[in-house]
């Protein structure tokens, strides 16, 4: 299984996070991470709110621009994103922390 940094690096490079991409992360995130993995969550999550990384939904079958979709749509997309990560700062939050891995947000 890909590292989420590697992951994240292929969606920014490719312009699109698959369904399966979005489960590996999922999975990654309930084991081992650290404030790298995090740093890279957050610019994933603002490059698909900014469009430049499409997200593949649980129901498309095939790539779909964003440029295709309504408003509402985008609507919609931007705030199962924003609830894609807010359950990934939540389960962060929970976790136990080491004391040497401090996040590097804002250093």
């Amino acid at each position: 299984m890909m590292a989420i940094t590697e992951i994240v690096q292929q969606a920014l490079t490719t312009g699109y996070l698959s369904v399966m991409a979005q489960n590996q992360l999922r999975k990654l995130l309930q084991t081992n991470y650290d404030s790298e993995d995090l740093d890279a969550l957050i610019i994933l999550h603002r490059s698909i709110v900014a469009g430049e990384v499409k997200k593949e939904s649980l129901g498309q079958k095939n790539y779909r621009s964003v440029k295709h979709k309504d408003a509402s749509s985008n609507i919609k997309l931007a705030y199962q994103v924003a609830a894609e990560m807010a359950f990934a700062a939540a389960l962060a939050l929970t976790m136990s922390h080491n004391p040497h891995d401090q996040p590097s947000v804002g250093a």
